[in-house]
């Protein structure tokens, strides 16, 4: 069948309109391949897109909402404290508990909450018995704690532990380290927090700048 001028016209056309169209297509799918690929910007690519470490769930900071028997927290008023070790021997003792995780159900030590430079070092460097916020919120415990008191506390809420028997070598370690060691420490610590240190990509971040 002969084919009229008119849609021999047509059909070129449309063959050059759909040659146009794959091309601009194709050139845009490139052009944006090679923009993710070399913008620093992109999520990928950027190192300070990445989760902040110091944005992790603190276990210091005892987010549990579940309110706590304050009992738990007070010595009983006939408790026999342990009294057969000699003090150094204890306070030993209690540098080692301090440190050791084994006493938490989270992987969590007095450590972790209680460096020596840490941002609760100011609190804990006070004389016993003093209020403690935390205790206050999570146990309704206006009242100043005794230094074992606190550390049943810990026990219990930051560590999500038992808390350790009244009488105890345990306690009475970890106390003995916590008031003849560790306060004079905090006393002389500046209380800095490591999560506040500069953010290194917040300096020379590209994608921070301003449009």
């Amino acid at each position: 069948m002969e084919v009229k001028p008119n849609s021999m016209a047509l059909a070129i056309a449309l063959l050059i309109l759909w040659g146009a169209t794959a091309c601009s297509e194709d050139h845009t799918t490139k052009t944006e391949a090679a923009t993710t690929m070399t913008n620093p910007c992109a999520p990928a690519q950027n190192p300070c897109a990445a989760k902040n470490p110091c944005a992790m769930k603190n276990p210091c900071s005892a987010t549990t909402t579940t309110q706590i028997d304050p009992n738990l927290m007070t010595r009983p008023a006939d408790t026999e404290l342990f009294s057969g070790a000699e003090r150094p021997t204890l306070v030993a003792e209690g540098k080692k508990l301090f440190e050791d995780s084994s006493l938490s159900s989270n992987g969590s030590s007095c450590n972790s909450c209680h460096a020596t430079d840490n941002l609760f070092g100011a609190s804990f460097a006070t004389p016993y018995p003093h209020p403690v916020a935390m205790a206050k919120e999570k146990a309704g415990l206006e009242r100043a704690l005794r230094a074992d008191e606190f550390i049943q506390f810990c026990m219990i809420v930051p560590m999500a532990a038992e808390p350790l028997p009244w009488s105890s070598r345990e306690l009475a370690a970890l106390t003995a380290y916590v008031v003849d060691v560790k306060q004079q420490e905090f006393m002389a610590s500046s209380g800095r927090n490591p999560c506040a240190a500069k953010n290194p990509c917040a300096a020379s971040n590209p994608c921070a700048a301003k449009p």
